[in-house]
């Protein structure tokens, strides 16, 4: 039965804002005129009429409620004059009902009439509110891909219109930028997968047109094909990370920081022995929450971004701790001097900071990085060292107290030793 008078409730409700604003109005004027000629007939009924008659002796009062009764027929002139009094206030109600009765039916077609005019009114003055809502329909519709830059703009006070256009502006803005970025990054891709397919196409077609190749220019060929195939896995696989880290975390598992941090140090020191820097670790135990193949990702990626833009002697300083009730991962390193107003866009994908060609990097790493942090509800900064160099850091929320949530424990270096790790060696 509910389920019944709702459908029809829903059917008998109109589909137009603008008529239901009409009505909404309509009602409003009925029930409040309705009332008022409520009150004005209370209180014009509570009012009877009053006859007056004079004779010789004084007034005698016949139409008020409490007047003394007067003398019967047979008393004289004063019974006579009773009579007539008495005839005269019957007179008096019968008029003064008539006169409510007329009250009643003229209140009611005035009522009637108004409420003609207050729905016709209350349809221009619904329309008349309405109408900066469809301009901004109107703007909305017209805006697509091609020209999201188009704004509402909308003028007049600060209502909740402006307040409706402003924030609409807002998205449009976001949505401009992320059409953008995104534009770029699809230019930058097909520019990075082409130029390896390019040469790939090149080796090939220069071992087919050349009739004298011997077998070591074939296995030439093909070891460079060989490693143009590897960078290409390594630019998809950076791809397939960028896109699947800015989709959030389905099932975050707890972990420690310490270690995805030792891992990756393990796997990177061969690769600082040979280009000389210097690793000093110092890791200590924190507890997260997050996907532990994206953290020692991201992890890997800043040392590698670390090693890379360095310069020989230089160094690497790795370190995991708790500050500020956050877990922190800090990688600071040596290396060319990195303007200021450049750091921001090296988290740009395809950004990067004197690349040399062949070198297997695509301005992918810190991008990376901060969308893993970005999955991970992390705050991820960088500033340019004034000796040279970067410094980042990323500060993960701690997983609960865990006995490590205090700040009271003490950093303990890499496998257990905090001395500076001298180049290419491990401790």
């Amino acid at each position: 039965m509910s389920r019944l008078l709702q459908g029809l409730v829903a059917r008998l409700t109109p589909r137009r804002v603008r008529m239901r604003l009409t009505l909404l109005y309509g009602v409003l004027f009925v029930a409040s005129g309705a009332v008022l000629l409520a009150i004005t007939y209370f209180l014009v009924a509570r009012r009877s009429g009053t006859v007056l008659f004079t004779t010789r002796g004084g007034r005698v009062d016949a139409g008020a409620p409490d007047a003394a009764p007067f003398p019967g027929p047979g008393s004289g002139p004063e019974g006579r004059l009773g009579t007539v009094a008495e005839a005269f206030r019957r007179q008096a109600a019968r008029q003064h009902q008539e006169e409510m009765q007329h009250l009643l039916v003229q209140s009611g077609i005035a009522l009637a009439i108004m409420s003609v005019l207050a729905i016709g009114l209350g349809w221009l003055v619904a329309g008349r509110v309405l109408r900066p809502l469809r301009t901004m329909t109107g703007t909305i519709r017209r805006i697509s891909a091609r020209n999201v830059h188009e704004r509402l703009a909308a003028r007049g006070p600060d209502d909740e219109l402006k307040d409706l256009a402003d924030t609409v502006d807002g998205l449009l803005g976001r949505l401009e930028t992320a059409l953008d970025s995104h534009k770029r990054f699809v230019a930058n891709a097909a520019h990075e997968l082409r130029t390896p397919l390019t040469l790939e196409h090149a080796l090939l077609e220069e071992t087919l047109i050349d009739r004298e190749a011997t077998v070591e220019s074939f296995r030439a060929n093909f070891e460079r094909l060989l490693h143009t195939s590897k960078q290409q896995a390594r630019l998809l696989e950076s791809l397939l990370t960028l896109s699947g880290s800015e989709r959030g975390l389905e099932h975050p598992e707890p972990l420690d920081l310490s270690a995805p941090a030792e891992n990756v140090l393990g796997a990177h020191r061969p690769e600082a022995g040979r280009r000389g820097v210097g690793i000093r670790a110092r890791i200590a135990p924190v507890p997260v929450s997050g996907d532990p193949a994206l953290i020692e990702r991201l992890m890997a990626n800043l040392v590698d971004n670390a090693l890379h833009y360095n310069v020989p002697g230089g160094r690497v300083e790795f370190t995991t701790g708790i500050r500020d009730g956050r877990a922190v991962v800090s990688v600071e390193n040596t290396g060319p001097e990195v303007p200021p107003d450049q750091v921001a866009r090296l988290f740009e994908p395809f950004q990067w900071m004197g690349r040399a060609a062949g070198d297997g990097h695509h301005g992918l790493g810190l991008s990376i990085v901060r969308s893993i942090a970005v999955a991970h509800d992390a705050a991820c900064t960088a500033r340019a060292r004034p000796s040279g160099g970067l410094a980042v850091e990323v500060s993960f929320p701690l997983r609960g107290d865990g006995g490590a949530g205090n700040g009271r424990h003490r950093p303990r270096a890499a496998r257990g030793r905090g001395r500076a790790l001298p180049t290419g060696t491990s401790p």
